[in-house]
Formats: C-alpha cells, sequence, structure tokens
C-alpha cells in the first residue's frame, strides 16, 4: 500500500497492533457466534498495519497483489462488518479507515488527524460526547451517533519541522 513512514515512532512494531486487534476480533466473534473469516481477519490486518487511515481501494489493490481476487463489493461488505462489530471506525473526511483503539466497546469516535503525515489517533472521552448530546438535547434534537475528526500537526511532525 502507498502510505508515507509513520512519523512518531521509529521503533514502533506494528505487529503488535495487528496482534491485538485479531485477538479482540476472534474473542468478540466467538462471544457473538460470528464467522471471522479469512479476507475479514486480512482487511483488519490491512487497516491495522499502520496508524494512518486507509482507504478501501488501497486495501483492494494490496488485496489483489497477494492475488485474493477480492472483488469492490467483497471489500465494502469485509468493512462493514468490521465497522458494525465496533473493531475499526471510518474517517469520513478522508474516506477512509482506522483501527478501532476499544474494540468492541461502545464509544464514540473522536480522532486527532495529522495533516503532514497523516496518522490518527482515536480519543476516549465521554465528557465531550456528553457535552455535545446536551446541547443537542436542548434544541430537541437526539444524537444517534457522532464522530469528531480533529485536524492539525502531530508531535513527531511539530519536532521534526
Amino acid at each position: 500500500m502507498k502510505r508515507p513512514a509513520k512519523a512518531p515512532s521509529q521503533s514502533h512494531d506494528h505487529r503488535h497492533c495487528i496482534e491485538d486487534a485479531i485477538a479482540a476480533a476472534e474473542k468478540l466473534c466467538a462471544v457473538k457466534g460470528l464467522r471471522f473469516t479469512p479476507l475479514r481477519r486480512r482487511v483488519l490486518e490491512l487497516v491495522w498495519s499502520s496508524h494512518r487511515p486507509v482507504g478501501a481501494y488501497a486495501l483492494l489493490d494490496e488485496l489483489r497483489n497477494e492475488e485474493r481476487g477480492s472483488a469492490p463489493p467483497t471489500v465494502y461488505r469485509a468493512l462493514d462488518f468490521l465497522i458494525e462489530n465496533g473493531l475499526i471506525h471510518r474517517i469520513e473526511r478522508m474516506n477512509a479507515f482506522i483501527g478501532c483503539s476499544h474494540p468492541g466497546e461502545s464509544h464514540r469516535g473522536f480522532f486527532l488527524i495529522c495533516g503532514e503525515c497523516g496518522n490518527a489517533e482515536e480519543l476516549q472521552s465521554d465528557g465531550v460526547a456528553d457535552t455535545i448530546a446536551a446541547s443537542a438535547s436542548r434544541r430537541g434534537f437526539v444524537a444517534r451517533d457522532m464522530t469528531l475528526e480533529v485536524t492539525g500537526t502531530c508531535a513527531g511532525c511539530r519536532r521534526s519541522a
């Protein structure tokens, strides 16, 4: 996949991220009685191969390079499964996907997205979610889902500048 080099840490080993994500997915699927197919597994591995959001067509290209011959609808079904089960998130502004730091937990996605290197970091903040829900409620609006995407420059890129 064509992704710029990860900026924050040269020593970070994504194998641990991938192993943790796969273990969480296997556990979740076992508990819910869901099938964790080889394609779903591979798509999850590819999404977690970096902390940079990845697009569906980049995933598709990688799967084709591996001679898995997946068609776009198949990849999108795998992505939908992973989203529905809280294993990945969709970054709307980038039309891309990133691994979930809190797999299987009910939470809202808040992301810091670096405009320099493209890395994204998921935050957990019930306070932010509560503030938004309360503001919406005062206007008679019931918030069903929310994702907050904040763009800026990460610490690694700021140090490099």
